[in-house]
């Protein structure tokens, strides 16, 4: 019987790359992972996931083809020598195993690498400063250093073959390689014939391409991943202008265009700022009608149907994702089966991208097996069966809550979860009601939708659940995501004993203003000594309220963490353009009933500011008081507690944690304790 056919049979269509074939138009782009050389295995699970997922194409991130191209400390790809292909090989393998296409993003960072290992001199078009650090700086190159450079790109060409890579990039993308840094007139003011007209500030690219062409022989294929929009209007390369002129310049030359914006803060916007699923879009629209080579194009794409139109209308030929690819590696299987309301829809939070620029293995707000794939055995739409027992009881509907009680339900045990509120969803669906937050709701909406659906679990709402009620309802095991409150004596990072407050004084914290409840009149004072996105989304919420805010924070930049998001300069600037008075490196050490006192954070000089009422964004307060009166009763088997109420943190770490909770429920500590996961060690040869 022949399949019926559905709106989205066209994203399952075979395309041609050059001499390599994709079994569908489902293309995983480079991202970055924190994995990289330091942690193959961990990488290539992940990889391997996505090709296990459906993704016809999965490439790997940035790869080194050089020690004077050394991002250290982060752990990206790393091709320098042929000692560096059996890793690689490791994730071409898993990839294959699953019947998708491999694909290496080759780079030389230029003068976006410190060099901080090598200790390499830095190059660049011209003499300039370093992006990603401080001193020393870039040098131009000369005509010997640019033939080194197209010999170390062949020679890392020729590796990644070796390795089992069947897509091999030329990549000048995100203001972050050479070739990017050779098109743009802000990093190439050269008088030879690698600068000035476009023609000439192209030809770097141009000979890569062919180099890595001529390398290939016809068994790989070659891509280029290039920026199209600075997003910097007259000031940068603009897509209608000379982005389309590369395009023109270079149409047939490689056998794919991976199409983005630069710089990274502009390709990965998160939806506080860009909240439209495809908002890159209108930069591609050109490039298909230029070239004859497939297009592949990102912008957060979520919605099938925005996918296969897209593709109708000679827009794309191959969908890209990085994001949306993290939050649910089995997406085009899920569409191609019919199981759309399935998929974990990415929430653009940029987690993902925060754990890069910390160094450490990639992770996911609504998907937390995101870099457990290898290291914890986690599987993103499998888990192990229940054991002996056989109900739980989750007390708490937040996203700790939500997901423990999916995965216990997943195993077979019958769940009863219990909110105490009149809505599911906690701090999720409160924060979602915040300015800009809107599509973070997507955490409760999956998790709600699954358990909806299924017959082993019972839902309660509006159910406040004291120790008399949990010990009645007579199930012995009991997950407990109780959640956490903020304080109101300004107790954190600086003032470790709280800060003195007037009795006639009106002070708030975060969970006061997500009750709805309104400041008082006069000045707003929003205290951040928490550093994290919450009081930067609250000043802009109560600002376009109509408020009059004043930002005081201990850091010398508003809502530091978001700078792990790449969104920290969006945040500050929307604060600027609402009028908002923002106060770097000042302690608060008062507030009276007209007044905060403060006190600069290096000399203590005292100032005073007025304040009608004072917003405390300072930390948290377990809510632990139902785990404590059950903990240890005879009645009970398993006690635990989950998400904040355990260890307050961000949403992806709740959501892990309940997670975490699920899998491990019925395993003994001394098991969960000595496998908490498994570590890639260097081994030591002699």
């Amino acid at each position: 019987m022949t399949p019926r056919a559905t709106p989205y049979d066209i994203l399952f269509e075979p395309v041609r790359i050059g001499p390599v074939t994709a079994r569908n138009r489902f293309y995983q782009v480079p991202h970055c992972n924190g994995m990289g050389y330091q942690r193959p295995r961990a990488e290539a699970a992940m990889r391997g996931m996505k090709a296990e997922g459906g993704w016809a194409v999965v490439c790997n991130q940035e790869t080194e083809i050089h020690p004077t191209s050394d991002l250290s400390p982060f752990a990206e790809g790393r091709l320098w020598d042929d000692r560096d292909i059996p890793g690689l090989r490791l994730m071409t393998d898993a990839i294959h195993a699953h019947g998708s296409l491999a694909g290496i993003e080759l780079a030389h960072n230029g003068s976006h690498a410190p060099n901080l290992l090598s200790r390499a001199p830095a190059f660049a078009p011209s003499d300039t400063v370093i992006d990603a650090g401080f001193a020393p700086q870039a040098r131009a190159m000369d005509k010997e250093d640019i033939r080194n450079l197209r010999r170390w790109h062949r020679d890392a060409a020729r590796r990644a073959m070796k390795a089992g890579f069947d897509i091999i990039y030329v990549y000048a993308g995100h203001h972050m390689t050479i070739p990017h840094h050779f098109l743009l007139p802000q990093h190439n003011d050269r008088m030879d014939e690698y600068g000035g007209s476009l023609e000439n500030r192209v030809r770097l690219t141009r000979e890569l391409l062919e180099d890595t062409l001529e390398i290939a022989e016809g068994k790989c294929g070659v891509a280029f991943r290039f920026a199209i929009d600075e997003m910097q209007g007259a000031d940068g390369m603009q897509a209608e202008e000379e982005g389309r002129g590369v395009v023109e310049l270079l149409a047939e030359l490689p056998d794919l265009w991976d199409v983005n914006v630069a710089d990274w803060p502009n390709d990965s916007q998160t939806t506080r700022f860009q909240p439209e699923d495809g908002y890159q879009t209108k930069y591609l629209e050109a490039v298909k009608q230029i070239t004859s080579k497939p297009v592949v194009g990102v912008g957060r794409f979520t919605s099938p149907d925005m996918m296969a139109s897209l593709v109708r209308k000679g827009v794309l030929d191959m969908i890209g994702a990085a994001r949306p690819s993290i939050s649910d590696p089995f997406l085009p299987k899920k569409i191609e089966e019919g199981r759309i309301d399935q998929i974990r829809e990415c929430i653009g939070c940029n987690i993902c991208v925060s754990a890069d620029s910390q160094g450490v293995p990639i992770r996911c707000t609504q998907n937390p097996t995101m870099g457990e794939e290898w290291r914890r055995g986690w599987h993103p739409e499998t888990i192990g069966a229940k054991g002996r027992e056989e109900a739980a009881l989750v007390v708490g509907a937040g996203p700790a809550g939500l997901e423990c009680a999916m995965q216990l339900a997943r195993r077979g045990y019958h769940v009863t979860l219990a909110e105490a509120g009149k809505e599911l969803g906690g701090r999720v669906r409160r924060e979602a009601g915040l300015n800009g937050l809107a599509a973070w709701g997507r955490v409760t909406d999956y998790r709600l939708g699954d358990l909806q659906q299924r017959g082993n679990v019972d839902i309660f709402t509006d159910s406040p659940l004291g120790r008399e009620e949990v010990l009645e309802l007579g199930v012995p095991n009991v997950f407990l995501a109780t959640g956490a409150r903020w304080r109101r004596d300004g107790q954190g990072r600086t003032a470790r004993f709280g800060i003195a407050i007037a009795d006639n004084a009106m002070v708030m914290t975060p969970d006061d203003v997500m009750d709805g409840i309104r400041p008082g009149p006069g000045p707003l004072v929003i205290y951040d000594d928490d550093h994290g996105y919450l009081a930067g989304v609250l000043a802009m919420h109560l600002a376009d309220q109509g408020h009059e805010v004043t930002f005081v924070t201990t850091a010398n930049m508003v809502s530091p963490f978001t700078g792990l998001t790449l969104e920290q300069g969006r945040v500050q600037k929307s604060l600027l353009e609402r009028g908002v008075t923002i106060l770097t490196a000042q302690a608060l050490n008062g507030v009276e009933a007209s007044a905060c006192r403060l006190a600069c954070v290096y000399t203590g000089r005292e100032t005073e500011i007025a304040c009608g009422t004072a917003l405390l964004v300072t930390r948290r307060d377990r809510v632990t008081g139902l785990y404590d009166e059950l903990r240890g009763h005879s009645d009970l088997s398993h006690v635990e507690l989950i998400g904040d109420a355990a260890a307050p943190g961000l949403i992806a770490d709740a959501v892990y944690s309940g997670h975490r909770a699920a899998r491990n429920f019925e395993r003994l500590p001394e098991d969960v304790e000595q496998e908490y996961f498994r570590r890639e060690i260097t081994a030591i040869e002699g």
